[in-house]
C-alpha cells in the first residue's frame, strides 16, 4: 500500500517502512509519533482511494528518527557587471527525518511498518580450487 499525503505545501509518496525528510519542525522529538492527516490518495495492489480533495479519516502516522539535521549549503551570487556590484549569500535549510510506521485509510486494509528482523547467520561456503587450464595456441 501507498499514500500520497501533503505537508508544508509539498506532496510525499510514501510506504510503510520509507524514510524521508519534511520540513523542520521545532516541537518535534527524537522518537515522537507525527501523525499526517492531509491524505490526497491511498491505494494497494488491486483498490485504489482517490480523495476529492482529501481521503477523510485517513492517516499516515510517523516516528521521528532525526529531529534536526542541515540539508547543503546553497550559495547565492548576485553580480552586475561594471556597476562594482557583488553580493554573496548562503543559506542552509534544516529538515527532520522521519520513518513511516503506518498507513490508516477508511476502507482499505491497514498496513504497518514490517519488522526489523536480525540479519539470519549464514554458513561458511567453501570454494573449490580452481583448476589450471592447458596453455593454448600455437608455441612457436
Amino acid at each position: 500500500m501507498f499514500a500520497i499525503f501533503e505537508d508544508g505545501s509539498r506532496q510525499y509518496r510514501v510506504q510503510s517502512g520509507d524514510t524521508l525528510n519534511v520540513d523542520f519542525r521545532a516541537d518535534a522529538q527524537l522518537g515522537e509519533t507525527l501523525c499526517f492527516d492531509r491524505v490526497l490518495l491511498a491505494a494497494t495492489a488491486t483498490v485504489s482511494n482517490v480523495g476529492r480533495p482529501l481521503i477523510d479519516g485517513a492517516v499516515v502516522n510517523a516516528e521521528v528518527v532525526n529531529a534536526e539535521f542541515r540539508g547543503p549549503k546553497l550559495e547565492v551570487g548576485k553580480f552586475k557587471r561594471r556597476k562594482n556590484y557583488i553580493r554573496h549569500n548562503g543559506h542552509i535549510q534544516r529538515y527532520t527525518a522521519v520513518k513511516i510506521t503506518s498507513i490508516q485509510v477508511p476502507g482499505l486494509p491497514a498496513e504497518e511498518a514490517p519488522a526489523e528482523e536480525a540479519p539470519a547467520e549464514e554458513a561458511p561456503v567453501e570454494s573449490a580450487p580452481a583448476e589450471s587450464a592447458p596453455p593454448t595456441g600455437s608455441g612457436s
